[in-house]
């Protein structure tokens, strides 16, 4: 559709930091002098929040460009933050777009179709990333069907990956059904503790399933991570010295440098081997 990297964010577990990791790798990469555009399609709209895009009901937003209301390019803002930074804002009136679309043509590619008449390639972006809510209805089914890679925050903490095999089991059937190109390409750990031997252990019993798709840096506890939201900023931008900044911003350049991580020749959704993925899977 594009040569710009589509990237979901997505974990069904809540609390993962999954729109923090989103916008904050956006805002690393764009920090760096790439253009980044970030699709909100959580009706919490705290990633509109955080990039400083407007968003209150009745702002022209994803639902719109969903629902076909109004064009993508109707809808995006930039960043007041950064200029290479670019939002496609989520507002309340999201909350029931799901039920509206259940009746509409083509209501898993939406999204896929509002982006795919050029509108990405014409701005030039080199990354987007789409913030999804923490469950898989159609909004998350619409992200996934109009992007090639899938990013899960995992949190260093009980239970870490619980959720984690029935996600793998969505993704392979919107590969089956909906998106042949759907693959994981990284898992970022997130809120890691290092004074606790719980974070390490964790950390290691994804690496040890997930193997070389996860992340070399990983995202540690941090206050200002915390704080940012609050003042409607990434950390990025909040404190960019700070610890949670700068993981991110390695994070960031970790996934520019080495680029789309390609899915197992066998498995087709992660770069594990299909015992691991059918032990996974459940």
């Amino acid at each position: 559709m594009s040569s710009a990297r589509l990237i979901t964010i997505a974990n069904q577990k809540g609390g993962v930091g999954k729109t923090t990791s989103a916008v904050n790798l956006a805002a690393a990469l764009a920090a760096d002098g790439h253009k980044v555009l970030v699709i909100d399609l959580d009706p919490q709209g705290n990633a509109s929040t955080a990039v400083g895009a407007a968003h209150a009901s009745g702002t022209d937003s994803s639902y719109e460009v969903l629902l076909g209301d109004c064009t993508a390019n109707d809808a995006i803002q930039v960043s007041p933050e950064d200029s290479n930074l670019f939002c496609i804002p989520a507002t309340i009136d999201l909350a029931g777009a799901e039920i509206e679309m259940v009746s509409l043509v083509r209501r898993e590619f939406r999204l896929y179709d509002a982006l795919a008449k050029g509108f990405l390639d014409e701005h030039g972006f080199e990354y987007v990333f789409i913030d999804c809510p923490p469950s898989l209805g159609l909004l998350t089914i619409n992200a996934m069907t109009c992007s090639d890679e899938v990013i899960i925050p995992i949190q260093c903490e009980y239970y870490a990956l619980e959720g984690v095999g029935q996600l793998l089991g969505n993704i392979s059937m919107i590969r089956e059904h909906l998106n042949p190109e759907l693959h994981i390409s990284g898992i970022l750990l997130t809120m890691f503790d290092a004074r606790t031997k719980l974070a390490e252990q964790v950390a290691n019993e994804v690496r040890e399933q997930f193997g070389a798709v996860v992340l070399g840096n990983v995202i540690p506890r941090s206050v200002r991570v915390s704080e940012a939201p609050g003042f409607g900023k990434t950390v990025v931008h909040y404190d960019p010295s700070s610890t949670g900044a700068m993981a991110y911003i390695a994070a960031a350049r970790e996934l520019h440098k080495r680029g789309d991580y390609p899915p197992h020749p066998t498995t087709g959704a992660i770069g594990v081997s299909p015992e691991i993925y059918a032990e996974l899977e459940g």
